[in-house]
């Protein structure tokens, strides 16, 4: 059985990296929105063409990626989405939202500090991670019933 996993969420840190990398030899698909934050702020206007206001030009960013967040969640077996500690993170909330409105199996990552801020969100989740090494053997597990060493 092939995973599609899509990793949402905060842009900052190499947790996705790591989670790919956990994961070499499983049978996993792995996508996820565009991580460039300056190609992802700026797409809308540097193929539609140049706002003057800001809000204009943040919201042809934001569709422009819609595009591709909503296809890498609606195909997806298993939604990531990761809240990082300097930022915080509406898109990863929205996405998480997302997600559980059509019905994926969805993987909250975050730390203690956010427990409290997330608790709907976590209460909406299959599985709450602090770590990305946690959501490799939740993956694991998944595709072969094996529990960590």
């Amino acid at each position: 059985m092939t995973l599609n996993v899509y990793l949402s969420g905060e842009i900052h840190t190499n947790w996705r990296e790591q989670i790919t990398q956990g994961a070499v030899g499983l049978d996993i698909a792995f996508s996820g929105p565009v991580t460039d934050h300056a190609a992802s702020d700026d797409c809308g206007v540097a193929i539609l063409g140049a706002e003057d206001d800001k809000f204009w030009h943040d919201r042809k960013g934001a569709q422009m990626n819609a595009i591709r967040t909503r296809k890498g969640i609606a195909d997806a077996d298993v939604v990531v989405v990761r809240f990082g500690d300097q930022y915080k993170q509406w898109n990863a909330a929205f996405d998480a939202g997302y997600a559980a409105a059509l019905g994926k199996s969805l993987i909250i990552l975050h730390g203690d500090d956010h427990a409290h801020a997330l608790k709907e969100v976590d209460a909406a989740a299959l599985a709450v991670a602090r770590e990305p090494g946690q959501v490799v053997e939740i993956l694991r597990y998944v595709l072969t019933g094996a529990l960590p060493e």
